[in-house]
């Protein structure tokens, strides 16, 4: 007992030396991933104006090119007819027509050079981006290691044999928390937020128009009505990729049925559900897992597999859930996406594949070039759902 009593001692002093040289690290990596996000935040708003300008500039040059134009035309009619003219109105058209001229190829410069300028701000903004992922991505490691440093040391000492898998299982729950996070967030940020700030502009300008123009004041209105039921149906895209409702509503095979009907209304794709078996009320857990399985699946058929058709089995047995998702979709080569983590993870295989394993079942994948694809996999029911 002793010997325990000094290997958590020597342990805990060796978390705690490494929990505090992680924190000073993290706290530097904060002020990285700050700064970083900041200068982003800079340079698309100096984007945004430069956009603006452009523009301005734009239909500043299409307006002199039609007023250039004009005075070639006018002048052409004045050298043919010059004797019908004084003196004094050749000159004005000469001058006239030359002074258009000039300001034309000061502006197509003006125009030229502010399009070079926003393809260079372009290219910092992407570099910008990538710094701040980067940033991001090593703040979300960091703050992995010290969530799981900070673990119960005793429960690491008593259960060395299985402390490898908890490790990696409760690194990989921590950063899909951590990338669901990331994830609203930007998704709030390129949305709603967007659209919210979009509508307070619109607001200020059908604040001005009210008393001068009732015309482009209800027209600006309308604008902004359609704003706001944009903004609105974005939020609730959102509350529903979060969680849907329906599944504590309606339960599993409802919200399954409204999802892959919508699913084929958006991809055009032909997706068949079956169900089998006596349909039960599953676990919370149970059913959210299983919903976004299938919403993963459906995803990699429509981005990656080119299918025509899918279909989906659920089979309710009476101690576990069985699931099929087939496509008629171009495949893969299985083996060597296996091999390659990047292509493996890149279709979602391995947060899948998680999810199956953290409820006690299993899952098989297969697939060839050509052939399609076909998941497989079960999920043991809790005790209450036998």
């Amino acid at each position: 007992m002793g010997d325990k009593i000094i290997s958590v001692k020597r342990i805990n002093d060796i978390l705690q030396n490494t929990i505090h040289s992680i924190e000073n690290s993290k706290e530097e990596i904060v002020n990285i991933v700050d700064q970083a996000r900041e200068n982003v935040k800079l340079l698309e708003d100096e984007l945004i104006q430069i956009k603006e300008k452009v523009d301005e500039i734009i239909r500043e040059v299409d307006e002199l090119e039609i007023e250039e134009k004009k005075r070639r035309i006018h002048l052409s009619n004045v050298n043919k007819n010059f004797h019908m003219y004084s003196q004094e109105e050749l000159q004005e058209a000469y001058d006239l027509a030359n002074e258009i001229r000039i300001k034309l190829f000061i502006k197509r410069e003006e125009e030229k050079n502010i399009i070079q300028k926003r393809k260079e701000l372009e290219v910092r903004l992407k570099s910008a981006r990538e710094v701040l992922n980067k940033a991001e991505k090593a703040w979300k490691s960091v703050s992995v290691v010290t969530e799981y440093l900070r673990g119960n040391l005793n429960e690491i000492v008593f259960t060395v044999d299985h402390l490898s898998k908890k490790k990696t299982l409760g690194i990989k729950i921590i950063e899909a928390q951590e990338e669901e996070k990331q994830r609203l967030a930007r998704d709030i940020h390129d949305g709603p937020a967007q659209s919210i700030a979009n509508i307070l502009v619109k607001a200020e300008v059908c604040e001005r128009l009210a008393d001068i123009d009732k015309d482009k004041f209800k027209e600006e209105l309308n604008n902004l009505k359609d704003i706001i039921r944009m903004t609105l149906k974005d939020i609730r895209k959102t509350i529903y990729d979060l969680r849907p409702m329906s599944l504590d509503d309606l339960g599993l095979i409802p919200t399954l049925q409204r999802y892959v009907q919508k699913f084929i209304e958006y991809t055009g794709i032909n997706v068949e559900l079956k169900v089998f078996g006596q349909v039960s009320a599953l676990n919370s857990s149970v059913e959210i897992a299983v919903f976004r399985i299938i919403q993963e699946a459906l995803s990699n058929i429509y981005k990656h597999s080119k299918a025509t058709e899918a279909i989906i089995i659920i089979e309710f047995s009476q101690k576990r859930l069985n699931l099929v998702i087939a496509d008629n979709g171009i495949g893969f080569n299985f083996s060597e996406a296996c091999n390659n983590e990047a292509e493996y993870g890149g279709y979602g295989l391995v947060n899948m594949r998680e999810r199956v394993e953290l409820l006690g079942g299993n899952m098989t994948i297969k697939s060839a070039p050509g052939k399609g694809t076909k998941i497989s996999f079960y999920i043991t029911l809790p005790e209450e759902e036998k």
